[in-house]
């Protein structure tokens, strides 16, 4: 059994108009400071946040707490979103902040030790999902073993990645974003996050090596 994704779905061009609208139309409600817009916002990307919260954290609690950050965050600084990108890749690259500032702050009061992981069930893994082949011979952190028993060990061995790895195994190959939304989301460029996230694989698939020798 494989990772899924949380995140984002393929949109034909009719449906992605349609949201494009949509999200005008939300966007005006916000800014017009309208509870029930916020209400729709919420709605829309909470799992998407929370999603990506609790795989960067590890902590159910840790992600509770930053999705209501990362909405706050949202309501306060809607007047500054110009459109430039989705709302939702916007969104995200405040979660990712938020959820990096968080973990350095764990770091510096030297609370970053492994918490309790919730079970895979509960993140919202076990489906399969179509990916993009690897330009490497080092696996995808998705395809390294199947079996819900060891689903927990890579969440707790991708948590143990250095921030940088990590947050690229998410956005790519947990949250299944395009090369070009996580530019957006990190600002890196497109070859940068390529190496990078071909070298986070090499160091999952060797901190993963001990568990698979096993079977």
């Amino acid at each position: 059994m494989c990772l899924t994704a949380y995140g984002f779905e393929s949109y034909s061009p009719r449906v992605a108009y349609e949201i494009s609208r949509d999200e005008t139309e939300l966007l005006a409600a916000l800014r017009r400071g309208e509870p029930k817009a916020f209400e729709q916002l919420v709605k829309i990307h909470q799992d998407r946040v929370y999603g990506l919260c609790l795989r960067m954290m590890s902590s159910r609690s840790e992600a509770e707490d930053l999705a209501q950050e990362v909405f706050i965050t949202v309501f306060k600084s809607i007047d500054k979103f110009r459109s430039e990108s989705r709302l939702s890749t916007w969104i995200y690259r405040i979660t990712r902040n938020h959820c990096l500032n968080r973990i350095k702050f764990l770091k510096r009061r030297a609370a970053g030790k492994k918490i309790p992981l919730d079970t895979a069930k509960n993140m919202g893994w076990g489906a399969q999902t179509t990916v993009d082949p690897v330009a490497s011979r080092v696996q995808r952190p998705d395809r390294l073993v199947e079996g819900r028993q060891m689903e927990e060990i890579i969440q707790e061995q991708i948590a143990s990645l250095s921030e940088d790895h990590r947050e690229l195994v998410v956005l790519r190959d947990l949250e299944h974003l395009s090369y070009e939304e996580i530019q957006e989301i990190t600002g890196l460029a497109r070859g940068t996050i390529k190496s990078r996230l071909h070298r986070a694989r090499m160091d999952l698939a060797k901190r993963m090596a001990p568990y698979l020798s096993e079977e």
